[in-house]
């Protein structure tokens, strides 16, 4: 136990020549075992310790020392033997004092105590210890009269509790433990008295008592009840009277106003002593009538605004930490509407003795020098006296190297042997202080105290401290090297502190290694080694952002983050600087924050916290969650008149989004019961409108609130609001007139609501005259109708008419004039004059005379003109009619024509039209068009690939626009890289429809472009490619189809290119090659296979054998699907053999396409055989590109297998 105390904290100062410096004795055992020490005080009790004369007495005294020290007591100054004191004892390894007082009298061991603690090279002392008993005596009992005052009086009720230890907690309440109420005019004084400004009668009570709790204790005491009675001036007089024969005592009348006049203190002026950092309390309680306010000031300054309060409704002004600032002159002041009187407290301050500086422990190596100083304050000013080991250092041994010059012990080459602990003594009247400080006189090499081969980490451009934690007396020096210690390190970047500490001020990543604390004294050296590693900030890249959600949907905070790769980091979000909430909402991801469904609750500030074991980054976002605001509510109609209300509402809540409006809605239960209508809107700001009403409306209102998330729901529904029938306000809105016949007139009207209507009985006065003929109107009234028809008029005649709204009380205001038009009939005459002159080839223009407007009979509309091509001019082309129109405004009398055909001859006529429609046309007229540029060819196709000739053929367009001229051909080389050559043009007669070129390129690729021509000039043109091919009997191309010219030439181009070049390709003709090796085998080994049994028929052994397994063999054994009955001799069913013996050979025998184009009947069966017969070109083809064989007849012909190759 000894040891392990011995290895608490010890603090030392070392002191070098007139400063000294300070060396801290490290807590390492193995640097504490063999080190001296002088006792040093670690725990005593306070000062003044009260204790509960239930409990046992504990008074502290804990020290430390090397060796352990020894404890002893005085009480009162003499020694306290506590061997001699069977009730006293003393904890183990302490000098705790522990005091049984069972069966004792607490007073016997009240006194002044002391405890010493001591060891073989000193002696220290704790503070005088005073303990006292605390006490609560009992109530002196008394019998309290009762008191009756005359209502106004000021009135006091005194506690007087019983003097304890500590003082008692005064308070009044009334029987029943409740507190009695106070305020301004009624308050309880610092002293625990009741204090009454002026009694009322509601004061009267028979239960005013004090009480008085003791805290130490823990027990309250009451003192008896007081009763109080108030009376006013006639109740006394009446008492009085009774006592005195009937004869007045007070006058009569109310209680008279006083001026205010001060309970406590008395006087004008009073004083108050305080001691340094207690607590200032001053009170004035004024008495006066009507209640006189208290207020206070500070003559010559200001109040410590946070030290200064104000209690006891301004009744008591209140400072805590009393410093010497506070002293002064206090001015309070009490006022009622009568006077104001004032009291001027006059505080001083005085102060026990506190330190300044504390003497601090030394620890001097042989021959050093050191201070020791103890300096403190206090008013009036402190004595500082000394004392070495317990005794006055005047009594103590004399030294030489010791002199104390008042508050300062100075040593000068002090010796081996010298140790010892030195006390400090400061009082003056108010308190006194003591603090020992130790000189310890050791002899020590040093020793490097941090962890050998420690590594440092810091973040970069952050401060970085290296420790060199040493020990040694005399106080080692210490240096520092880096690396290869080429040289000390001193000055920027690095900074030494003197405990040894090397500082880099903003550590960069060049920082980083290997550093060498070195720790030197007179007595030797030591060194240690330390690792500096320079590490990457943590930074949030990506911080996350604002977010404005509304409820239920989902928000995502991201934070992206940046650290150095040899940190472990830690996310952590919280909201609101605290937890996120327990939900699985919140779901964390590692560099977001995703919250689902979001809920009011959820709003608030969130922050992504990235941690690792040095450093960390934060960001912030803030979440505001919105939605559609709640109704409004108590809907209120206020203001009401005839023809206007006004409705007033309380907005609901806004969540987080203001509202930009209100919508009023109505509901009119006497016309539209159920349906709601939007009546106004105002701005989000008001919660009140004028609303403008209609009569006879049962009014019903209601109230929405939007905001920027949407429409909240509608309001309760206000109370019916009903306005009373008038005469319509207006008339019909959309009156007109119009005709269906040539002889009508129908008027129209838009029908008027019920909430148009003002009233019952709602009908409609119609008025219609000739304009500027009748000048008198002819009317009818009608109801529960939109129209009315007028017959017999005139056609297409002016009309005007009026529509005004009539009901039970009244008529509605002068309707407005409205001119219409009795009906219209179909025009009577054609135009005349019709004339066409032609642009061009394609646009004619077309003239005609107006027809008179009275032949129009109604509104003219326009004229259309009706046109037809009756037929080409050219004798190839086909006739038809395609009748089409066109539609020009009245006001026009001329229109084009376009989009016409060239060469073509065209009938036409115009008619015109109005509402009613057509009129007659005009006699046909006839025009033709001239010539026009022809269209493309209709086809062009080029066949027999030759060597060096292609042939191509070609049809006329099909839209020859006039007569053609000729033929244009422009051709042109393509290589492999689509690299175009020189352009050949050739002019070929309009009769013709195909030509061979002739010396073309053998294996070669031509482009062609090719057009026809009219007088007009040359028509489009149509594009094809082909090649020459390499030799005679080789593949030859399949005959190109004609192509219309591409929109873009060069893609038609690349299209070409690619069809031609597999063709000529080698890889594609092995393949092929290949492919017709393999069928050919194939068939052979087929055929031998079906030859196997000899000449007997097929059908014989089907017949003889009808056993399953010599059934026809299909594609699993390599034979044909079906038999024949003739002879195994014949050619194989799909082969073709001429009546000549031989077998043409077709031109395109290396395509395909020929067996499924014309052919038709070049099929092949499932298991690879042919169906019907090879079909050739037509005779001109075989002629010119066929080769006859003379091969003999075969079963296998082996020339058609290569024709299907």
């Amino acid at each position: 136990m000894e040891r392990t105390r011995a290895r608490a904290t010890v603090f030392l100062m070392l002191f070098l020549g007139n400063l000294g410096n300070a060396l801290e004795v490290p807590l390492d055992p193995k640097v504490l075992e063999g080190l001296p020490q002088p006792p040093t005080i670690t725990h005593q009790s306070p000062k003044d310790f009260i204790i509960d004369p239930r409990e046992n007495i504990v008074i502290h005294c804990d020290a430390k020392g090397k060796p352990h020290p020894s404890f002893s007591w005085t009480r009162n100054g003499t020694h306290f033997d506590i061997d001699q004191d069977p009730k006293a004892t003393m904890r183990p390894h302490s000098g705790t004092l522990v005091v049984d007082i069972s069966g004792e009298k607490v007073e016997s061991y009240e006194g002044v105590y002391q405890c010493t603690a001591r060891n073989e090279h000193g002696t220290a002392i704790s503070n005088n210890i005073v303990i006292r008993q605390s006490r609560s005596p009992l109530w002196s009992k008394e019998r309290n009269e009762p008191i009756i005052v005359q209502e106004g009086v000021s009135l006091v009720l005194q506690c007087r509790p019983p003097a304890g230890l500590p003082p008692p907690i005064i308070f009044w309440m009334n029987i029943n433990f409740q507190r009695l109420p106070q305020s301004s005019r009624v308050s309880q004084a610092l002293n625990g008295d009741l204090y009454f400004s002026n009694v009322l009668k509601e004061d009267s009570r028979n239960d005013y008592i004090c009480y008085a709790r003791f805290p130490h204790t823990q027990t309250i005491q009451q003192k008896q009840p007081i009763t109080v009675t108030v009376l006013n001036l006639d109740a006394i007089n009446e008492t009085v009277a009774a006592l005195y024969n009937e004869t007045d005592f007070l006058s009569d009348g109310s209680a008279e106003e006083r001026r205010p006049t001060f309970l406590i203190p008395s006087g004008s002026s009073s004083s108050k002593m305080v001691l340094r950092g207690q607590v200032l309390e001053l009170e004035c309680i004024a008495e006066g009538l009507p209640t006189p306010e208290v207020s206070w000031s500070k003559v010559s300054g200001e109040f410590p605004a946070k030290r200064t309060s104000f209690l006891h409704f301004q009744k008591t002004l209140r400072i805590v930490d009393v410093s010497e600032a506070d002293a002064g002159e206090y001015r309070c002041t009490a006022r009622n509407r009568l006077a104001s009187v004032h009291h001027t407290i006059r505080v001083t301050v005085k102060a026990a003795p506190y330190w300044i500086s504390t003497p601090r422990n030394l620890v001097l190596a042989p021959r050093e020098r050191g201070n020791l100083i103890c300096r403190a304050s206090g008013t009036p000013k402190p004595t500082i006296t000394w004392a070495m080991n317990g005794i006055p250092i005047e009594n103590s041994p004399k030294d030489p190297s010791r002199k104390v010059e008042g508050d300062t012990i100075i040593f000068e080459e002090v010796q081996t042997g010298s140790s010892a602990v030195y006390q400090c003594h400061a009082s003056n009247e108010y308190g006194y202080l003591l603090s020992n400080a130790f000189v310890n006189v050791l002899s020590e090499t040093p020793r490097v105290l941090t962890p050998a081969n420690k590594v440092y980490q810091v973040i970069r451009n952050s401060r970085a401290l290296l420790d060199c934690s040493s020990f040694g007396s005399p106080i080692p020096k210490i240096t520092w090297f880096k690396d290869s210690r080429s040289s000390t390190l001193d000055g920027d970047p690095y900074v030494l502190h003197e405990n040894g500490t090397l500082e880099i001020h903003v550590a960069q990543a060049l920082n980083s290694g290997k550093y060498t604390c070195v720790a030197r004294n007179s007595l030797g050296i030591s060194e240690n080694h330390v690792y500096l590693e320079v590490k990457e900030p943590t930074r949030i890249l990506k911080q996350p952002e604002y977010k404005v959600v509304q409820r239920n949907r989902n928000v995502v905070f991201e934070c992206k983050v940046k650290h150095d790769p040899s940190l472990i980091p830690t996310m952590t979000w919280v909201k609101d600087n605290g937890e996120l909430p327990d939900d699985e909402r919140f779901v964390v991801d590692s560099d977001s924050l995703t919250i689902t469904d979001v809920s009011e609750n959820d709003a608030g500030t969130y922050t992504c916290i990235m941690i690792t074991t040095l450093d960390q980054d934060s960001a912030s976002a803030e979440l505001t969650v919105v939605e559609q605001p709640d109704p409004p509510t108590d809907l209120e109609l206020t203001d009401q008149k005839p023809r206007s209300v006004q409705l007033t509402w309380i907005p609901g809540d806004e969540h987080n989004s203001p509202i930009h409006m209100f919508v009023i809605q109505y509901a009119d239960s006497l016309h539209h019961h159920g349906h709601w209508h939007n009546l106004t809107v105002v701005p989000g700001i008001k919660t009140t409108a004028h609303l403008k009403l209609s009569p006879y409306v049962h009014y019903t209102f209601r109230v929405l609130a939007r905001n920027a998330v949407g429409l909240s729901n509608p309001s309760l529904p206000s109370r019916v609001y009903k306005t009373n029938p008038s005469a319509p306000d207006e008339n019909p809105s959309g009156v007109d007139g119009f005709g269906t016949e040539y002889d009508n007139l129908v008027i129209s009207w838009n029908p008027m609501s019920g909430h148009q209507a003002n009233g019952p009985g709602l009908q409609y006065k119609v008025m219609w005259r000739q304009k500027d003929v009748d000048k008198e109107w002819t009317s009818v009234t009608v109801a529960n109708v939109s129209k009315f028809m007028v017959s017999g008029t005139p056609t297409f005649t002016p009309y005007e008419v009026q529509v005004q709204a009539i009901n039970d009380y009244g008529i509605g205001p002068e309707p407005a004039v409205v001119t219409g038009h009795s009906g219209e009939d179909l025009p009577m005459q054609a135009p005349d004059t019709v004339q066409v002159l032609v642009l061009n080839s394609s646009l004619a223009e077309v003239h005609w005379e107006p027809v008179p407007p009275k032949t129009v009979r109604g509104r003219l509309k326009g004229y259309k003109v009706y046109y037809w091509r009756e037929r080409s001019l050219h004798k190839h082309n086909p006739h038809h009619v395609e009748q089409q129109v066109l539609t020009f405004s009245g006001n026009k009398s001329h229109g084009m024509l376009p989009g016409l055909q060239p060469y073509s001859l065209y009938l036409f006529n115009v008619r015109v039209f109005n509402g009613k429609g057509e009129g007659p046309a005009s006699s046909n007229q006839q025009f033709e068009t001239p010539e026009g540029v022809p269209g493309r060819p209709s086809f062009l196709r080029i066949t027999n690939p030759n060597l060096d000739s292609l042939t191509l053929e070609w049809g006329p367009p099909y839209d020859r626009n006039g007569r053609l001229t000729g033929y244009t051909l422009k051709y042109q080389t393509v290589n492999i890289s689509d690299v175009l050559g020189p352009v050949e043009e050739l002019a070929l007669p309009a009769n013709e429809t195909s030509v061979t070129l002739v010396n073309l390129k053998y294996s070669t690729r031509y482009k062609f472009y090719f057009n026809a021509k009219t007088g007009q000039g040359a028509g489009p043109v149509v594009t094809e490619e082909a090649a020459t091919i390499m030799d005679e009997g080789n593949t030859q191309p399949s005959p190109p189809v004609a192509r219309s010219p591409p929109a873009h030439l060069p893609f038609h181009k690349a299209m070409a290119a690619r069809q031609v070049d597999i063709a000529t390709q080698g890889w594609f003709i092995g393949l092929m090659c290949a492919i017709a090796l393999l069928i050919l085998v194939l068939l052979i080994i087929c055929f031998i296979q079906r030859n196997k049994g000899g000449k007997y028929p097929v059908k014989e052994k089907e017949d003889a054998h009808t056993d399953p397994e010599f059934q026809p063999m299909k594609e699993d054994d390599c034979t044909f699907g079906e038999y024949s009955d003739t002879e195994d001799h014949k050619p194989l069913k799909g082969s073709r053999t001429p009546s000549n013996g031989t077998v043409h050979r077709d031109n395109s025998d290396d395509s395909l396409v020929d067996y499924g184009g014309d052919g038709g009947d070049g099929q092949f069966n499932e298991d690879g055989s042919f169906i019907g017969q090879y079909s050739g070109k037509s005779s001109a083809r075989d002629t010119a590109g066929g080769h006859e064989s003379s091969e003999a007849p075969s079963p296998v012909n082996t020339s058609a297998m290569n024709s299907f190759v």
